[in-house]
């Protein structure tokens, strides 16, 4: 699978931090090819860091995006989700491809998220299964198709690290299992090998190791090559700064807060509500490491 270059370009402004450059591209991918899933599902995507940067703070000590209520804009994002999922499964009727398999899924996947974010638990649960129905189809049919991966990946960790009480209704509710072991494997495949996921595969990686594993030194040297490579993005550079606080480097972390905060100040941040709260936690987060 190869991407259109308005995708790949979209993605990257996306991953460089201004999803709003980014939203055109796929709006016009959209008109160019109106049947194709694709721009439906990266412009869900540009709004979904848009809202994960609006909704950063500081929670038991950890720099992320937990929840956030039910917004008038959802609606626009479910839109694009289902939209996307619709036209994916027209094509799959009319010959089952692992291309359309994996674009139901993602479509799915992210639906998943956004019910995650406002904490509907069961919805969220739902959806996660119906996109690894999808996923597993895809790489049965085309095991080339890396991406799938990054979906089964979060399933498999996820599901494996429920508490007691969540793995009694997932089997009520008849949730498949997971295993954690596997989908770290997942997730390296996808950020090594994936087009459309390699990037959301290393971070879900790293915030996934520092969350619920504790593994601040591996979560880090993930998260490193991205500040590198998209020196712009100002959410990489708090998730980073996060990590080197954790493993008590405080010079570095002040440098990726410092980073940050700049971003906001100097404009660079397209999003006044992202742009905002970017320099709140940089601002608080440089604070608790006793930095100027």
């Amino acid at each position: 699978m190869t991407l259109p270059p308005e995708a790949a370009e979209g993605l990257r402004l996306i991953y460089n931090g201004d999803p709003d450059a980014a939203i055109p591209l796929f709006r016009k991918l959209q008109s160019a090819h109106p049947d194709d899933a694709l721009g439906y599902l990266l412009e869900a995507e540009a709004l979904w860091w848009k809202a994960y940067c609006d909704a950063l703070e500081i929670r038991w000590n950890m720099i992320d995006a937990w929840r956030r209520p039910k917004r008038g804009e959802d609606a626009g994002y479910f839109a694009l989700t289902d939209r996307a999922i619709s036209l994916a499964d027209a094509r799959i009727r009319a010959a089952d491809s692992g291309e359309m398999q994996l674009y139901a899924g993602i479509g799915h996947a992210l639906k998943a998220r956004l019910y995650a974010f406002r904490d509907e638990k069961r919805a969220a649960a739902r959806a996660g299964v119906k996109a690894r129905e999808h996923f597993l189809r895809a790489l049965a049919l085309d095991p080339s198709l890396a991406d799938a991966n990054t979906g089964l990946g979060l399933y498999n960790y996820y599901v494996d690290t429920l508490s007691t009480l969540a793995r009694v209704l997932r089997f009520f509710m008849g949730i498949p299992g997971g295993s954690k072991a596997e989908g770290i494997r997942q997730l390296e495949t996808a950020m090594v090998k994936g087009e459309m996921t390699r990037v959301e595969a290393r971070v879900y990686l790293a915030k996934n190791l520092r969350n619920y594993d504790r593994q601040y030194e591996r979560a880090a040297a993930l998260l490193e090559p991205l500040v590198a490579e998209y020196p712009q993005n100002a959410v990489f550079r708090l998730l980073l700064g996060d990590m080197y606080a954790k493993l008590a480097r405080n010079n570095q972390a002040a440098e990726q807060f410092r980073a940050a905060e700049h971003l906001a100040a100097e404009g660079k941040i397209a999003d006044p509500a992202c742009a905002a709260r970017v320099r709140e936690i940089a601002r608080t987060a440089l604070a608790a490491l006793k930095q100027p």
